[in-house]
């Protein structure tokens, strides 16, 4: 398919009528295919991470079809509205904090504060995106540590047993993954390079600071300080027995007992789409401390321990 020529409408509709029942579905963007799911449902979200092998929850990039869908998502400061304004759609992904009402799950937006918010130019893209009317979580359509895709192909001969389909957009015009600006008021990050130059960016935004400059009491991503993800109260680990005042979070068919179950009949998937919502809502409870029942370390118990081991650092 020509990427500049009109996708069909059975195509469109497809996708969309996939994505709506929580499925994968691979889609064409100028930058590489993405993994698309509904960012809204936090299943179809951990399916994302399962199917991609992906050893973190790392958050997820939600693309929407114009600047007024990203503003219902996140707060845009003047900063960010200029950046927005100069490069969507295309490929830059902003980093801002999340509206209070946001409807992106948890587990997208890896339990922060903040949401990845891009606008993509492919046509394909854009038609699947204001047909659907709501966000698409879309990281690349590749096992996590592979090369990222840039033909149907790729993704087919990848991932085509998880996904419903894969739609063909031709090869993608960028080929490298969009640019990533974190935004706070007036201070942007440049946390990835990508389809744009700093040059460009910092055409627009002035000098962009790099990660290691900004305040670690206050990371704009995973992965920069050991401990976040963590509720006020004390969290323990592999608790089979929880202690007087806790909140017991179990996992599988003998946590009947449990204040929540991350998944009653054991599977890691659904336990991963749960994870973040139970870790708030017991964590709303004022308990002196949440303990949580052993996780394998298979699939994606791998991740869950991740963040798990984080939330309970120190």
């Amino acid at each position: 398919m020509d990427p500049e020529s009109a996708p069909a409408l059975s195509t469109v509709t497809a996708a969309v009528a996939a994505l709506s029942r929580g499925a994968l579905v691979g889609l064409p963007t100028e930058t590489v295919y993405g993994l698309g799911a509904d960012a809204t449902q936090s299943t179809a979200v951990a399916r994302i991470f399962a199917a991609k092998g992906r050893p973190h929850f790392n958050p997820l990039i939600s693309h929407v079809p114009d600047l007024a869908a990203a503003q219902k998502l996140g707060v845009f400061s003047p900063l960010a509205t200029r950046l927005a304004a100069a490069f969507w759609p295309g490929p830059l992904t902003l980093v801002v904090p999340r509206t209070a009402d946001c409807p992106v799950c948890e587990l997208a937006c890896a339990g922060l504060p903040t949401i990845a918010l891009r606008v993509p130019s492919h046509p394909v893209m854009q038609a699947v995106l204001q047909a659907f009317a709501k966000p698409v979580a879309a990281p690349s359509a590749n096992l996590s540590g592979r090369p990222s895709p840039t033909l149907a192909a790729h993704v087919e001969s990848e991932l085509g047993a998880h996904v419903a389909l894969v739609v063909d957009g031709g090869p993608c015009a960028v080929g490298l993954e969009s640019a990533v600006v974190a935004v706070d008021g007036e201070r942007a990050t440049l946390l990835r390079l990508g389809g744009l130059s700093r040059e460009a960016l910092e055409a627009v935004a002035g000098p962009l600071m790099s990660p290691h400059e900004v305040d670690q009491a206050a990371p704009p991503a995973p992965g920069m300080v050991l401990r976040h993800y963590a509720p006020q109260a004390l969290v323990r680990l592999n608790v089979t027995a929880p202690a007087p005042g806790e909140i017991w979070i179990g996992f599988g068919p003998d946590c009947a007992a449990a204040d929540f179950n991350l998944s009653p009949t054991g599977d890691v998937t659904e336990a991963a789409a749960n994870l973040f919502a139970y870790l708030r809502a017991a964590d709303a409870q004022k308990p002196r401390a949440i303990a949580f029942a052993p996780i394998p370390a298979t699939g994606l118990g791998e991740a869950i321990l991740d963040r798990l081991h984080r939330a309970a650092e120190g």
